[in-house]
């Protein structure tokens, strides 16, 4: 987008946290953080990224109550920023921060030799990587394979630094 909407972008995510935290006393909206906001060019809908911690049911109940909120939300933005349009604001939750925590979950488990179980979260599409099982002749050939890869990358360093066989021409002038 423009500089413009990323910095009201910003602004209206700032505003909604703070009234979301201090002014509405809705006992379901205790563990939800807007992570951003996203602002169409001409300012009448934004989508509002909700990340909630709490299982599934804690998570719908959580929305609902900051989509009856919203209402209140646009009144408070509209007397504190100066803005000629507040946006109609689209909440959908942000399941990105458990995605990634379930990614370095499952690379711990995998660096540690481990098979990774699988406790993927409901409807979850991502893959869960398998470790890679070499046969025991197969040893010798990955081990000769990575000692040529190995070769060669200290041949480009090498080449590199001395400045290697590169040809270069002389600029042209426009």
């Amino acid at each position: 987008m423009t500089q413009r909407t990323d910095r009201i972008d910003e602004l209206l995510r700032e505003e909604m946290s703070s009234i979301l935290q201090r002014e509405i006393d809705d006992p379901r909206i205790g563990f939800a953080t807007i992570t951003d906001v996203e602002t169409t060019p001409d300012l009448r809908h934004a989508r509002v990224l909700v990340s909630v911690i709490g299982q599934a049911d804690e998570r719908r109940a959580t929305l609902t109550a900051m989509a009856r909120a919203m209402p209140f939300v646009r009144h408070e933005l509209g007397k504190r920023l100066r803005l000629k349009r507040i946006p109609e604001f689209h909440l959908e939750l942000d399941d990105s921060v458990e995605r990634g925590t379930r990614i370095l979950h499952l690379l711990d488990e995998l660096e540690a030799g481990r098979e990774p179980a699988d406790t993927g979260a409901d409807g979850e599409t991502l893959p869960t990587p398998r470790p890679l099982v070499a046969a025991d002749d197969d040893a010798a050939g990955l081990g000769a394979a990575a000692a040529e890869l190995a070769s060669r990358e200290s041949g480009r360093r090498r080449s590199r630094r001395l400045g290697g066989d590169r040809i270069t021409q002389p600029r042209r002038r426009r």
